[in-house]
């Protein structure tokens, strides 16, 4: 008895994106955790995943791997752009951590926020629980005197985002490199590009030709999602749209540093599936974060994610 075999006639018949393959997804998730890193045909010869032992690990290492791009275009005289998230967050903290010890600064830099929460006009959030405060917070505003100029930060409000691949396109023009840094959301979703999108394309290339969109509706599980992980379990702080990138922007990207640590206690989690996906499932417009293997890129997550992910007594 599982999820197939119960579904029709229950609340959960029409639930998730028509383009699920829930048989598909399960065989996904019923791979050996040894083998969550083993190469597949549709990954990029420059993709890998990282596993971490623990939040420790992986924090360190995913600041490391930005800082250690900025230094690299730094040392090259090359400028960068990077889309970065809110979320995974402690990453910032070392990324700060280790260009202060190496004394490089973020001239060189521009920041192109992924995603802000929206009300339905895409006005964005303000205030402490708003992207652009939690990113100054966490990395501008620690760097200091290194920190990225005001004028290179760039966040999803309905008036700026608009201008992201003018600027994106002009900077790569200029030889600057790509990084995109993400997260993947429970519905597997890169930014807030939702994977309900795919439905109202008649192709993946139609899908990937999307540089954006204003006041994006989201699943109703990514607003659970960031209830637990962002709210303190209280849904009724949750916008639910959103302004975010899309794939035109997120798949230009030269280098892609990917993060998946979405283990809670007790041996529960709310990522694994999602990881598996992401790795398994192959590139679809249903599933937003299948094109991340396809980028060159580190894809780090915490080793506990790949399982094995059955059932357990509670």
């Amino acid at each position: 008895m599982d999820f197939n075999s119960t579904v029709k006639g229950s609340l959960l018949e029409g639930f998730y994106p028509k383009g699920w393959d829930m048989k598909k997804i399960d065989r996904c998730c019923a791979n050996k955790p040894a083998d969550v890193v083993k190469p597949q045909p549709f990954w990029h010869k420059g993709f890998r995943p990282v596993p971490c032992a623990d939040v420790q690990e992986f924090d360190v290492k995913m600041g490391h791997e930005i800082a250690n791009e900025i230094r690299k275009a730094k040392d090259a005289g090359q400028k960068i752009a990077f889309i970065l998230p809110v979320g995974p967050m402690g990453m910032y903290k070392w990324a700060v951590y280790f260009l202060k010890e190496w004394n490089v600064d973020c001239k060189h830099v521009w920041c192109f926020n992924m995603d802000e929460w929206a009300d339905a006009k895409g006005n964005t959030l303000v205030g402490d629980a708003s992207f652009q405060h939690a990113m100054e917070e966490a990395f501008y505003d620690p760097l200091g005197a290194l920190t990225v100029p005001k004028d290179h930060r760039n966040f999803a409000t309905k008036k700026n985002l608009p201008t992201y691949p003018a600027k994106i396109a002009a900077l790569k023009k200029e030889g600057a490199k790509l990084v995109l840094v993400y997260g993947i959301g429970r519905m597997c979703h890169i930014a807030f590009w939702e994977p309900m999108i795919g439905a109202e394309f008649k192709s993946d290339a139609e899908w990937k030709r999307q540089e954006y969109r204003i006041a994006v509706q989201l699943h109703p599980l990514t607003i659970e999602q960031n209830a637990i992980t962002s709210f303190k379990s209280r849904t009724t702080l949750v916008p639910c749209r959103a302004n975010t990138i899309g794939p035109a922007l997120m798949f230009q990207a030269d280098y892609a540093i990917g993060g998946a640590d979405g283990a809670l206690s007790r041996g529960m989690m709310w990522q694994g599936m999602s990881l598996w996906m992401t790795l398994r499932y192959g590139p679809t417009r249903f599933v937003t974060s299948s094109w991340m293997p396809t980028l060159p890129g580190r894809l780090f997550f915490l080793k506990e994610l790949a399982g094995p992910l059955v059932a357990e007594a509670n």
